[in-house]
């Protein structure tokens, strides 16, 4: 086992690691940039070192930066997190060459799938569904017509690098696509560096439904079951549950046990999430996350399996901890981002926090790592915590998750909390009947307007 992890991100997901090597007897060292010298991850941690300025460039992404404070504490490993640094496999390579164990999968993992048209290659040659689409990246117009002809419009043009919904643009007919396919290139090209760009067929309706594996390595890999996080703002989720209502457990079973047995055959090691849209009964793969996800608590939920332990006990050599027979699924959970943000408009609202009341009681959690008098600093992400919820059954979920959030207090900011109260209360949200667009066609017709402060 590892004898000092450095802990190579900020917010929850830093305190929610620290937490899991601490109940693993292993020391935590937290870097931080001058902006988060009072986070809590700094506090609780037994070292920190600051690793420059605000700019999550010259801070969390300064990698000789982040190799000092391993050389300077002696960490014999990092843990990446989410987000910056967590999906870079030059990252991985380096801490490797300097005889550091990076807490995530292989490097060569982290590069075939951070290119989404190697990373659907992949998943074809492992017996994976995907959305019908481009063999590999369009290089011009005539081909990018040919395929769009074939599969049958409307088509998503999407950046072979990208994530987030930039690069991505929508083309309903042909007189669309050269536009689509410039637009997405240039968006492509800020944002990754790469103005590769692929295509797939567009579906209308989908959910988005993801299968979250574990893979020691060792020719061993497992499926925990799946999330629905259809909910989705600009392609950002916002609430996540699971199982997903649209499921039933045959169906479960069958993706489940395809994505297992592909990642054994891969051999991957530490956590992931297969990404698919599901539509009229059939599965899509998209893409696959090589890391911890911001939702991965609505697993821990409904498994009582702990996934940050799993992922550290895994890169340090040791096999997985249980088998698939031994994962059962129990009840019913949902998770709420809730971001220091204006409910209606989501407009950023960086600032200090006046007062703050978590909610508590049976099957109740709250990831965050904020404090009342804490300031919210305007360089980062705007999460301010995750609320999770668990049922015996989805109703009993929605019921618990209503009086959480109206015991949830945040004030001196604006948050999302109003957003939520008002989804868990609506009866598509209720029959659990909704897909990728639902959210959005909702705030557009006024959803949301004119809310307080939460």
């Amino acid at each position: 086992m590892f004898d000092k992890i450095l802990i190579a991100n900020r917010g929850e997901i830093a305190l929610r690691i620290l937490r899991a090597a601490k109940e693993l007897g292993i020391a935590t060292v937290a870097v931080h940039s001058t902006a988060d010298a009072d986070a809590m991850h700094v506090r609780l941690a037994d070292e920190s070192v600051c690793i420059g300025p605000p700019t999550a460039r010259d801070s969390y992404l300064n990698i000789p930066a982040l190799l000092a404070a391993c050389e300077i504490t002696g960490a014999d490993a990092v843990h990446p997190g989410y987000g910056f640094l967590s999906e870079n496999a030059r990252f991985a390579d380096i801490l490797e060459s300097h005889n550091i164990h990076f807490i995530g999968p292989k490097a060569e993992h982290i590069r075939i799938m951070g290119d989404k048209i190697e990373a659907k290659r992949t998943a074809l040659r492992l017996g994976i569904p995907c959305v019908p689409g481009s063999d590999g990246g369009i290089d011009d117009i005539d081909e990018a017509r040919k395929v769009a002809a074939d599969i049958g419009y409307p088509v998503l043009v999407k950046a072979a690098a990208g994530g987030g919904g930039r690069g991505m643009k929508v083309a309903r007919t042909e007189e669309e696509l050269v536009d689509a396919i410039q637009t997405a290139k240039t968006e492509a090209k800020a944002a990754f560096g790469d103005d590769a760009v692929y295509l797939e067929k567009y579906l209308e309706k989908p959910r988005h439904i993801e299968l979250q594996v574990l893979g020691d390595g060792q020719g061993h890999a497992v499926h925990l079951g799946e999330r629905d996080c259809s909910l989705q703002r600009r392609h950002q989720k916002v609430w996540e549950e699971g199982p997903s209502p649209a499921l039933n457990e045959s169906m479960r079973s069958e993706i489940g046990d395809t994505v297992a047995k592909a990642m054994c055959e891969l051999g991957y090691l530490g956590a992931g999430t297969v990404e698919f849209l599901y539509e009229d009964g059939k599965f899509y793969f998209i893409e696959m996350n090589t890391r911890i996800q911001v939702e991965h608590p609505v697993t821990e939920m409904i498994t009582g399996i702990d996934l940050v332990n799993e992922q550290i006990r895994i890169a340090a050599g040791a096999p997985l901890s249980f088998t698939q027979d031994d994962v059962k699924l129990t009840g019913h959970a949902i998770e709420c981002r809730i971001n220091a943000e204006h409910p209606a408009t989501f407009r950023p609202s960086p600032g200090k926090i006046a007062y703050f009341h978590p909610p508590g009681g049976l099957g109740v959690r709250v990831d965050s790592a904020v404090y009342q008098g804490y300031t919210i600093p305007p360089h980062y992400d705007s999460l301010v915590g995750k609320l999770i919820v668990h049922g015996r059954t989805r109703n009993e979920c929605l019921m618990r998750l209503r009086r959480a959030l109206d015991e949830f207090v945040v004030d001196g900011i604006d948050t999302t909390l109003p957003l939520f109260r008002t989804l868990v209360r609506n009866q598509d949200i209720q029959n659990g009947v909704y897909d990728i667009h639902w959210l959005e066609k909702f705030l557009a017709n006024g959803g949301m307007d004119d809310k307080p402060k939460g």
